[in-house]
């Protein structure tokens, strides 16, 4: 994993959503590697199926993120780096002012700080934002062009776009700006999403119940019943990478991250079957109202602009992926729920 020890000698390192799935991890990958002084945590007001998450970074400094918010514009807070993960993440989410709220206007306000003061800025965007894809899955497309499917992905397109306005119209942006378009990550950490959680947990405890696994019936001409395709990363890969462009306060932008291939929901059930030493059972399921006209059927990141910023890439294959978190869940990590 990149040493990022020389991003704050002085000074600390924040991590917004630190409670939630790649920001607990995230965290653990740190304190790995800096004092637990060093590290602030960062996350909505705690509730007992996310705080397990904390615990492997034992000691370190929590702030719920209005007290954050407060202590950084006053001054109180001097870190040198944000990786601002917090948001909510749910793609069935019907609230707009809370979306805009929490993944917009909390966004546009630690950027603003860090470009004031000469911070460093990594910050979570989604696939979402490419919508159904008529546009491919190329972080070279015009912003404009996307159409995202949901109010989520629009939270996020809307906070890329205005990222985008800032650096057009001159002004002086964080001394380092990244934006991660994180595509399907799975991995420990995950419990507390319920729903959102990936196929990969959602299948483990299902086939450990009753053998069996459901999977959504493809809606869509020429897609097979659980053939829907989506670019799964492992959350480890995922950590590498953010650290991999920590470790290069040079790169700015907005970049992919995903495997840069994509795998059907049946391929990664298989996986979890095999993980678990069992022959697959998969029965099929209508997919619920709500999802049918906001579903992505195919998502693959393109990698090329992070091989060119030269970023250490490899992703893990999906097999030992899946195989390496299976190992994780029957040891009983990670079992907490929402």
């Amino acid at each position: 994993m990149p040493d990022a020890r020389h991003l704050t000698p002085d000074a600390s390192i924040v991590v917004t959503g630190s409670a939630g799935f790649i920001g607990g991890q995230l965290l653990k990958a740190l304190a790995a590697q800096h004092a637990i002084s060093d590290l602030i945590a960062v996350d909505h007001p705690l509730r007992d199926s996310r705080s397990e998450n904390l615990q492997v970074a034992p000691g370190v400094r929590f702030l719920d993120h209005h007290q954050f918010l407060a202590a950084l514009e006053a001054g109180v807070l001097r870190p040198s780096v944000i990786f601002h993960l917090g948001a909510c993440s749910s793609t069935t989410e019907t609230n707009w002012d809370y979306l805009a709220d929490n993944n917009l206007r909390y966004s546009q306000r630690l950027w603003n700080w860090c470009a004031q003061n000469g911070a460093r800025y990594l910050y979570a965007s989604s696939a979402a934002t490419y919508g159904d894809g008529e546009n491919g899955f190329d972080d070279t497309v015009p912003l404009d062009r996307l159409r995202p499917l949901n109010l989520y992905g629009k939270s996020k397109h809307d906070f890329d776009l205005w990222v985008e306005a800032q650096k057009t119209a001159g002004i002086a942006g964080p001394s380092q700006c990244v934006g991660f378009k994180f595509f399907n990550v799975f991995g420990p950490g995950e419990a507390h999403k319920g729903r959102m959680a990936s196929m990969v947990f959602h299948g483990y405890h299902q086939i450990r119940a009753g053998g069996r696994v459901k999977l959504f019936q493809s809606h869509r001409e020429g897609y097979a019943d659980g053939g829907q395709l989506r670019d799964f990363i492992y959350v480890k890969d995922v950590v590498r990478v953010m650290l991999a462009f920590a470790a290069r306060p040079e790169v700015s932008g907005l970049f992919n991250l995903g495997t840069g291939r994509a795998h059907s929901f049946r391929e990664l059930l298989e996986a979890t079957f095999a993980a678990m030493g069992l022959e697959p059972q998969i029965d099929y399921v209508p997919m619920p109202e709500d999802l049918r006209g906001k579903y992505q059927y195919f998502t693959q990141a393109t990698m090329a602009r992070t091989l060119a910023a030269g970023i250490p890439y490899l992703p893990t294959t999906l097999a030992d992926a899946v195989a390496d978190y299976v190992a994780l869940l029957k040891q009983g990590a990670f079992e907490h729920r929402a």
